[in-house]
């Protein structure tokens, strides 16, 4: 072999291992996935391998199916507005801190990382029961008569996620606010601009691809978020994630639980795509 041939050869060698891991642990499950949701299945038959379009019918069909996604998408949209609600101040006040409170605040944002998804959701659990120290924090104050119902409702579902997710938004915005010259809001401060004014005129427009790419973080993990709304939402308030793992293991229905899969993985892969593309568009206006 020629050295220029082994040259150009040397990339594809070194991302060879890569690539072959990445097709063996995610492209073919997911084609396998997408070739099972067109597979019949009948409880005395099980699967049967035919092409039919009964399990999409089916979703499509029933209401049932149609009010999970809804919810799904519900949630998801809430968990993202708070994050940003919650996450944007949160990234500002972050950069303008001096390095030693930054590191000190970095860690208590990022702890909820370091703990498992299934630690911090029982831990919720407890905090959101009837009994658990919301409640009863908020009867000893007088603010409320009765306990609040938090567990196995959507509220819930979005305060755990909200917690589990934002360290996501805040690190995106954070990016973000590090491209920007501080010297740019001492000048607007020089020539009277209030800080309102620097805020919704000089900052918010430099920040916005980073909302945008948190945002994209925050809602695709919310749609597709399992053990949260399985713990505190419980069997009765089923989202995507949660009714195809029924679907897979309670009913044994898996073409079903593929098609909804299926149908949650490309709902996703559009939104995020376009989201992106906005993303970009809008890097390039701000940065050209």
């Amino acid at each position: 072999m020629s050295p220029d041939v082994s040259a150009r050869a040397t990339p594809y060698w070194m991302t060879g291992p890569a690539l072959a891991i990445f097709l063996a642990l995610v492209i073919i499950p997911l084609g396998m996935t997408v070739l099972l949701a067109f597979y019949d299945w009948g409880q005395y038959k099980g699967i049967v391998a035919e092409f039919t379009l009964k399990n999409f019918r089916e979703i499509f069909s029933d209401s049932y199916f149609l009010e999970v996604f809804l919810r799904t998408l519900r949630i998801a949209v809430l968990v993202t507005l708070f994050a940003v609600l919650i996450g944007v101040p949160e990234a500002y006040i972050l950069n303008r801190m001096s390095p030693a409170w930054r590191g000190i605040c970095l860690l208590a944002i990022l702890g909820p990382l370091l703990v498992s998804v299934v630690a911090r959701t029982l831990g919720w659990a407890l905090l959101l029961g009837s009994t658990g120290l919301v409640n009863r924090g908020l009867m000893a104050l007088g603010l409320i008569g009765q306990p609040l119902e938090f567990m196995f409702t959507e509220t819930g579902v979005v305060i755990a996620l909200v917690h589990v997710l934002i360290p996501f938004m805040i690190l995106a915005v954070w990016a973000s606010l590090q491209r920007l010259d501080p010297q740019i809001e001492n000048a607007a401060l020089s020539l009277g601009a209030s800080r309102l004014t620097i805020w919704r005129r000089v900052i918010l427009p430099q920040i916005v691809p980073g909302i945008l790419s948190g945002s994209i973080i925050v809602f695709a993990l919310a749609a597709s978020a399992f053990a949260s709304p399985a713990i505190i939402g419980g069997r009765r308030l089923k989202v995507a994630a949660t009714l195809a793992y029924d679907e897979f293991l309670n009913t044994l229905n898996w073409p079903l639980g593929a098609a909804v899969a299926v149908l949650l993985l490309a709902a996703l892969v559009i939104l995020t795509v376009g989201a992106n593309r906005l993303v970009e568009r809008r890097y390039s206006q701000v940065f050209e």
